[in-house]
């Protein structure tokens, strides 16, 4: 099936016509739904109006596929003249190219937030329990932390980061510095309540000669592959991103997939792995190496809840690392429906 993005023009907003050609479309993908489309800069993290145009400037075109669930986006070029969207070379359409999130996330939408001169990105999470459990709470699936979104340095993807007055939510802070983790062992972070929970934390990676092979079929099925690792291809490492749910609850009937990406860093290079993870109750949202890779997860613990919540830091690699930081702050509930304006 083909995916087409049809445009309708209109000169007074009331009457309008379908164009002749599509914005965009592309064969074998299948349905799309929820389109969204909007220029980036191509220099800083500065968001554009959408009616931005010209030098500088890329667009994103961003499709929920109906066949997969997920979310798929392109950068490249809108021609105004002919008003048509062409992807670049290394950004394909369909589900082997670029998500927004790898988990659970779709039918999200970004606006221009004019004040604060950032294009927001607001998507939505499905319930993952059983429809009894969804009748039982009168209400089913959740809007996400919204996210500041932007181009990368090298033009190549998008970079996503929770918009910053989700900090003025952060309460009780702890932190710790320069910590071994052994391979093959944990450690519990104490001091703050995890229930909701802000937690940043960075690995050094010393050493990369116990990587394993890299099998060229994870490429194209990461979900099959359940835990964090860095593995060793023909002339790279690379680094792959996962949320591992499975054992998240002894509750019967709950789906729980492993969700897992890519993440575009060189841990050769850098010697380092950073981690960003808001937890509220039955959402774990993470954002690899500074938001370049997004996992969101819904998790319904029946053990784990409230001040029973626990929050640890494990090595099942073969290297023993170290945890150069950890920060990790308690989150307050926000202020909602309180008849204040």
């Amino acid at each position: 099936m083909r995916g087409e993005a049809i445009l309708y023009r209109s000169r007074d907003f009331k009457r309008w016509v379908k164009a002749k050609h599509a914005l965009h479309t592309a064969g074998g993908t299948g349905m799309w739904e929820c389109p969204d489309f909007y220029p980036v800069s191509i220099d800083g993290k500065q968001g554009l109006d959408t009616s931005e145009y010209g030098e500088g400037v890329k667009h994103v075109f961003k499709v929920s596929l109906d066949l997969t669930r997920y979310e798929y986006y392109t950068v490249g070029t809108y021609d105004q003249e002919k008003d048509q969207y062409v992807p670049d070379g290394a950004s394909p359409d369909g589900n082997t190219g670029l998500r927004y999130d790898y988990g659970n996330f779709y039918a999200s939408k970004t606006f221009y937030d004019a004040a604060g001169k950032r294009r927001i990105l607001w998507g939505w999470a499905n319930e993952s329990d059983s429809v009894t459990d969804d009748n039982s709470k009168g209400w089913a699936g959740i809007q996400v932390i919204p996210r500041a979104v932007w181009l990368d340095k090298e033009g190549k993807q998008l970079v996503q980061w929770p918009v910053e007055e989700i900090e003025t939510l952060r309460g009780k802070q702890i932190q710790i510095k320069h910590k071994i983790v052994k391979s093959g062992k944990f450690f519990e972070v104490k001091g703050i309540q995890t229930a909701q929970a802000d937690v940043e934390v960075i690995f050094d990676v010393k050493s990369l000669e116990k990587a394993e092979p890299f099998d060229p079929s994870w490429s194209t099925n990461p979900r099959a592959y359940v835990r964090s690792r860095v593995e060793r291809s023909d002339d790279k490492h690379v680094v792959l991103m996962c949320n591992d749910p499975t054992r998240s609850s002894y509750k019967s009937n709950l789906y729980k997939p492993t969700f897992a990406g890519f993440v575009d860093v060189d841990i050769a290079k850098n010697s380092k792995i950073s981690l960003r993870t808001l937890i509220d109750h039955s959402v774990v949202e993470s954002f690899g190496e500074n938001g370049k890779t997004c996992i969101t997860s819904r998790v319904y613990p029946s053990l784990a809840v409230g001040s029973n919540v626990h929050l640890f830091v494990f090595n099942n690699g073969a290297e023993d690392i170290e945890m150069s930081q950890l920060k990790g702050w308690e989150m307050k509930n926000p202020r909602m429906n309180d008849g204040e304006t």
